[in-house]
């Protein structure tokens, strides 16, 4: 029995090997015949495998500013790549020394041995591709490479491959970079970037790349598609306004260690926005453009005494109240729609006119307006609100417009306090952009138009289309009459009510302050959303503007105090650039210097050659390049005012042009106050000029 198991073991390895042996052989059989009968056809087939289609990458279109300067752009780099089989034997043996101490110097990460071992193993491998370096190159290192041994050969003759990738790049850094905005691989992204991108993008080409170790290899055989690059896009941003809206902004919110804040700055008849800023607190101190809050759904919140305007434009739209009507407000706290309301400002005012309730922002004076003429209609009243646009978003031109939020009668949760408390900005929700459109249309003469951020789509030379308020709806939604009323008010509260810190001797500005507490897990909380929104100059508005600061801990808690002081530098700034604006005051010049021009200090020979051309007698008693001007019958006598390395200057009486031009040659950095000619400097003429000191110039 044992024999035969044994004898039954030896025949079944027997069998098993003689199976192995016989696939063995078939596997070699195999081998034969796809080496010597089918090696081509199967060649051919791996070779059709490494080779694809691939996108080429269009460039993008650029984003201007109002005046053309790039404010984003595509600038090509190369990734720097090599075919080590194309060279000529001879060229290669005796250039590849010079080539690679040329790489070596110029990455200078590795000795030149290395790079000539890395060059010759893969030449030896027979390698059609080899990246030289991850570092990614110019345009102008591309043009100095190409002129290198073996590289000046070209890809056809010596196998260098310049691998071209687009970056975009800011020149005005992060200047408006979240208007701008981004877009990712995976096309999400925000700001312009994002909701132009279909222009910006362009059309992607194609073309054949070989699958190679290290990278894709581009083939050149003529079946290409070329791409074809993206429009640009001509914003209405003006660069200058932008910048001092940032800073202005970042100052409010570094002294008042606030959350968040934005500006928005618009010219009121067109609707074009010249500056729009958003900064956000990263940490302590520092403001960064993480958020649209001007336009976004988190910007979006409950205004506060800013609606007090819509409420108003209601009143004087329902009935035939005047701004010179009285009411009584008592004693700081009245009954009103079943629950007791207090003032923000003062322990109350008593008997005041519908002006006096406006200007000092009265809580109760408003509220009691409201409630005797729509306490029982509260529908009327919404109705207004819908008519004036405050319910429905403005079709702005970016992507991610928050959408109002205004209760109606029919709503669950409306009760006998809603009208009351939505008539002083509670209870509703409305984004910074969507209440300057509204102010906007008061100073626009009851016409509210669509702010624009974008005029012109462009490739080069040629507009491809062209935005302006005719691509969108125009519409009044008050009579001249109530605009009329609206303006006293708002004119009133920077004269003698809470704004009174926007106030210019230059020019009016109208407006109103607003301060409205925060919500957090459905209670009000002892944090403030601060606000200042208006127009200037207010006898012709040529802008409107809006400035949000929330949640300021800096123990400031109201608009007329936190942001107004933003509206009034970015205006200063915006009225002095804006020389449409100075006509006027031609006027105000005193009678016995209209005959000769208005000229205090500045540089020699310009100041010359102005009053040659107005045949306008001078004589100069210096020889230095930098004058005090004085005039003496009636001709202008040039006196010197010269400039001493290492000491202060004497700007009196100068441009700011001038004052800037001087003061930063002598290594000060300098702070401007006011608008006008230098009037006063902080540091005398004469004291020693210590570089990176600061030294401020009070305009006038």
């Amino acid at each position: 029995m044992a024999k035969n198991i044994k004898k039954s073991i030896v025949t079944r390895v027997r069998v098993a090997f003689l199976v192995i042996c016989l696939f063995a052989c078939a596997i070699v059989a195999k081998v034969i015949r796809i080496q010597l009968f089918e090696g081509e056809k199967w060649a051919q087939i791996a070779k059709e495998s490494r080779i694809v289609y691939q996108p080429v990458y269009a460039t993008r279109g650029n984003i201007l500013s109002d005046n053309e300067s790039i404010m984003a752009t595509s600038l090509p780099f190369y990734r720097v790549a090599f075919d080590a089989t194309i060279c000529d034997e001879k060229l290669f043996n005796q250039k590849i020394d010079s080539l690679a101490m040329l790489l070596s110097r110029f990455y200078q990460d590795k000795p030149a041995k290395e790079y000539y071992r890395k060059i010759k193993n893969a030449r030896l491998a027979k390698r059609r591709y080899l990246r030289l370096h991850s570092h990614q190159i110019n345009y102008q290192e591309k043009k100095m490479m190409a002129n290198w041994p073996i590289f000046r050969e070209g890809k056809n003759k010596g196998g260098v491959i310049f691998e071209r990738v687009d970056k975009r790049f800011r020149p005005f850094g992060s200047l408006a970079q979240r208007t701008i905005g981004r877009i990712t691989e995976d096309k999400k992204g925000s700001g312009l970037e994002y909701t132009f991108n279909g222009q910006l993008a362009g059309k992607d080409g194609e073309a054949l790349f070989e699958r190679m170790a290290g990278g894709n290899k581009p083939i050149y055989n003529g079946t290409e598609v070329k791409p074809l690059p993206g429009y640009d896009i001509k914003t209405t941003i003006d660069i200058n306004l932008q910048d001092v809206a940032e800073n202005a902004l970042y100052k409010a919110l570094v002294s008042n260690n606030a959350q968040y804040g934005c500006v928005i700055l618009m010219e009121v008849q067109t609707g074009e926005i010249k500056a729009i800023a958003n900064l956000g607190r990263e940490r302590e101190g520092v403001y960064v453009e993480n958020y649209n809050y001007a336009v976004g759904n988190h910007g979006r919140t409950e205004p506060g005494s800013t609606f007090k305007l819509a409420s108003m434009m209601a009143l004087f739209e329902e009935t035939k109240l005047s701004p010179e009507d009285s009411i009584d407000t008592g004693h700081g706290r009245q009954l009103i729609g079943g629950k007791t309301m207090g003032e923000a400002h003062g322990d109350g005012f008593g008997k005041i006119t519908i002006s006096n309730v406006f200007e000092k922002s009265s809580n109760v004076g408003t509220a009691k307006l409201i409630e005797e003429s729509f306490g029982n209609k509260p529908q009327k009243y919404v109705d207004y609100l819908h008519k004036f646009g405050l319910s429905k978003p403005l079709g702005f031109q970016m992507h991610g417009e928050a959408k109002p939020y205004i209760r109606t009668p029919s709503e669950r949760g409306w009760s006998r306090t809603t009208l009351s408390r939505m008539a002083i900005g509670y209870g509703l929700q409305i984004s910074p952009i969507q209440t300057l459109a509204f102010y906007n249309a008061v100073a626009n003469n009851g016409i509210k138009v669509t702010p624009i951020i974008v005029k012109e789509i462009r490739k080069a030379d040629v507009v491809i289309e062209r935005f302006s308020q005719a691509n969108f709806s125009s519409t009044r939604i008050c009579s001249e009459e109530t605009v009329r009323k609206l303006r006293v008010l708002m004119e009133g509260v920077v004269e003698r009510g809470t704004g009174k810190r926007v106030k210019s001797p230059y020019y009016k500005v109208a407006g109103k302050s607003g301060t409205s507490w925060k919500i957090k897990d459905g209670k009000y909380i002892r944090d403030y959303s601060t606000s200042f929104c208006g127009y200037f100059p207010a006898d012709n508005p040529k802008y409107s503007c809006i400035v949000i600061i929330d949640t300021p801990k800096g123990g400031r808690i109201y608009g007329g105090d936190v942001a107004a002081p933003v509206f009034r530098e970015l205006a200063d700034k915006a009225y002095a650039r804006d020389l449409a604006l100075h006509e006027p005051l031609v006027a105000k010049m005193p009678a016995d210097r209209a005959k000769l021009p208005f000229v205090q200090a500045g540089y020699q020979e310009e100041l010359t050659l102005i009053c040659n051309k107005l045949g306008i007698s001078t004589h100069s008693l210096a020889e230095e390049e930098w004058i005090k001007a004085d005039s003496q019958n009636k001709a202008l006598v040039w006196k010197p005012n010269p400039l001493k390395a290492g000491m202060v200057p004497d700007v009196s009486g100068m441009t700011l042009r001038d004052a800037l031009y001087i003061l930063g040659n002598q290594g000060l950095k300098v702070r401007i106050v006011g608008v006008g000619r230098v009037k006063d400097q902080s540091i005398e003429a004469g004291q020693p000029a210590k570089k990176g000191s600061t030294i401020t110039i009070t305009l006038s």
